[in-house]
C-alpha cells in the first residue's frame, strides 16, 4: 500500500468535491489514510489548507464519514507552486520517502506542461502517476500524454481515471457474463438485436460552464464513460481479471469498434424549458456559454463492431443533458424467437437492463398469463446487488493506492477511444451534421436512434 498522495491542483475544485470525500469514505471504511501533500498556487501554510480541507468536506463529504475527517485532515500538508515547473515539484517531494501516487487534479489543457515537467525530475521507485479524465482533446494528443507517462513510470503504474468502471452494476457485467454459462452463449451476434448505453440525465449545466462549454456531451461522457461500458459488454473472455488481461481485452474490443461514420451521429442542445419542478434556461444563453461554438448537450452514436461476435449489432450510445426523464443503464436486446406459437402479436424481445443510477439489474421474460394459458404476460426478474460500502470513485482510490491498475485505462484503450469518434468530431466542427435543438424536460431531440 503507497502511503503518500501528491496532489497537484490539490487547492482545486475536483480535489474538493471527489477526492477528499473519497478519502473520507475509505478512511471511514477502515482503509489507511494517506499523507496527503497538496501542490496548489493558492497562498496557504499547512494551516490554512487543512481549514479549507475541513471545508470541503463539510461541503461534500457525507456525513457517515464524520469521524474520518480530523485524522484525514491532521495528515495533510500544503506547498505553494506552478505544477508545470520542475523546481516546484521537486521541492514538493522532497523529503518523501517510498513510493508515492502524483495525482493529476488538473484541467486537461495543462497535463501535457504538467507531465513533461514531472519527467524531468525523479520519482520514487514504485510510485503511481494518475490521471483524470478526459485523457487528451483528440488521438493525437492522447498518445503524445502516452509517450510522455512512460518516460516516467511503467504502464503498469500509470492510472488513467475512470471511475465508472468501478461501479457495482458495470463490474456485475463481469460476474453475470463469465460467472454464468446462462448468458456468455448467447451473447453474440446470433442472440443479440441490440445494445443500448444510455446516460440520460435531468441536470443542466450546475455551474459547470467554463468546462461543459469547451467540452460538450460526446467528449464529456461518451468518448470516455460509454465507450468504457461498450469495452466490457462487448470484450472476449479474459482469462483472468488481472492489471494486464483485463485492459488488454477492453482494448481489443475497442480495436475492434469501427471508426463512426458521422451520419450515424446525432447532436443537440436544450432550449428553455421545465424539467420536474425546475425551470431552466436556454443552454446557449447561460453564463460562460459561448454560443458561438455550437457546444452539444446531447450527443447519440450508433456503432458497429467488425469481429466474429458482434457482426452487424448496433450499439447505441446516448447521452442528454436536461431531460424529461432519467434513464442511465445498459440493455441488451435479445432477437425475438425464430417462431412464435401464441397467437396475437409478437412476444416482445426479451430485454437483460444493468441500471447505473441506482444499481440492479432487471432481466424481462414472456411467460404464461393467469388467464388464458396460452396468452403471454411481461413479467420483469429484478435483482438489487449488495451496496457497496464505499462509492465508485473511492474504490478507484483503493486500486491505486495498492498498486494495483486493473481498474485504470490503458494506453491502448486512450488513444482507440479517440480514433473511435475522430471522423464524427471533425465533421461537427465543420457543422456537417446539424445542431438540433430539444426543449428542456423533453425527450430530447425529434430525430433520434432510440
Amino acid at each position: 500500500m503507497i502511503d503518500t498522495l501528491v496532489i497537484l491542483g490539490g487547492d482545486g475544485d475536483l480535489t474538493g468535491r471527489l477526492l477528499l470525500p473519497a478519502l473520507a469514505h475509505l478512511a471511514a471504511d477502515g482503509g489507511a489514510i494517506p499523507n496527503i501533500r497538496a501542490v496548489g498556487r493558492q497562498d496557504f501554510d499547512d494551516d490554512a489548507y487543512q481549514a479549507w480541507a475541513g471545508e470541503q468536506l463539510g461541503e461534500h463529504a457525507a456525513a457517515s464519514t464524520e469521524k474520518s475527517w480530523d485524522a484525514l485532515i491532521d495528515g495533510t500538508s500544503y506547498r505553494v507552486g506552478d505544477v508545470t515547473d520542475p523546481a516546484a515539484l521537486r521541492t514538493a517531494l522532497d523529503g518523501v520517502d517510498g513510493p508515492v501516487v502524483v495525482y493529476l487534479a488538473l484541467p486537461n489543457t495543462i497535463f501535457a506542461a504538467t507531465l513533461r515537467a514531472l519527467a524531468e525530475i525523479s520519482v520514487p521507485e514504485g510510485s503511481v502517476v494518475a490521471v483524470e479524465k478526459p485523457f487528451g482533446v483528440d488521438r493525437s494528443d492522447a498518445a503524445e500524454l502516452n509517450k510522455i507517462l512512460h518516460r516516467i513510470v511503467p504502464e503498469t503504474s500509470t492510472f488513467r481515471i475512470d471511475h465508472f468502471i468501478a461501479k457495482r452494476t458495470v463490474l456485475n457485467v463481469l460476474g453475470l457474463r463469465f460467472g454464468n454459462r446462462l448468458f456468455e452463449p448467447v451473447w453474440n451476434h446470433h442472440h443479440v438485436e441490440a445494445v443500448e448505453i444510455v446516460y440520460d440525465e435531468e441536470l443542466g449545466l450546475e455551474g459547470r460552464a467554463g468546462y461543459y462549454d469547451t467540452a460538450g456531451a460526446l467528449r464529456d461522457m461518451l468518448q470516455n464513460h460509454l465507450l468504457q461500458l461498450l469495452a466490457l459488454v462487448a470484450m472476449e473472455p479474459p482469462q483472468s481479471f488481472d492489471a494486464l488481461t483485463l485492459p488488454a481485452r477492453k482494448a481489443d474490443a475497442l480495436r475492434s469498434v469501427r471508426t463512426v461514420d458521422p451520419v450515424d451521429s446525432i447532436r443537440a442542445r436544450y432550449t428553455a424549458g421545465t424539467v420536474g419542478d425546475r425551470t431552466l434556461g436556454d443552454y446557449a444563453e447561460q453564463d460562460g456559454v459561448d454560443p458561438e461554438r455550437t457546444t452539444e448537450t446531447y450527443a447519440e452514436l450508433r456503432l458497429y463492431i467488425d469481429n466474429w461476435r458482434w457482426t452487424g449489432v448496433p450499439f447505441v450510445l446516448r447521452t442528454g443533458k436536461a431531460l424529461g426523464a432519467v434513464r442511465k443503464e445498459i440493455c441488451v436486446r435479445f432477437k425475438p424467437v425464430p417462431h412464435s406459437p401464441f397467437e396475437g402479436p409478437h412476444p416482445d424481445p426479451n430485454e437483460l437492463r444493468l441500471t447505473l443510477d441506482t444499481d440492479g439489474i432487471a432481466l424481462d421474460l414472456d411467460l404464461n398469463g393467469e388467464g388464458d394459458p396460452f396468452d403471454l404476460e411481461r413479467h420483469t426478474f429484478t435483482v438489487e446487488p449488495h451496496e457497496s460500502t464505499v462509492p465508485a470513485y473511492a474504490t478507484v482510490l483503493r486500486t491505486m493506492l495498492a498498486g494495483d491498475s486493473s481498474l485504470s485505462i490503458s494506453d491502448i484503450e486512450a488513444e482507440q477511444s479517440w480514433r473511435i469518434v475522430e471522423d464524427v468530431l471533425a465533421a461537427w466542427d465543420n457543422n456537417e451534421i446539424a445542431l438540433q435543438e430539444y426543449e428542456a424536460g423533453s425527450d430530447g431531440p425529434d430525430d433520434r436512434f432510440l
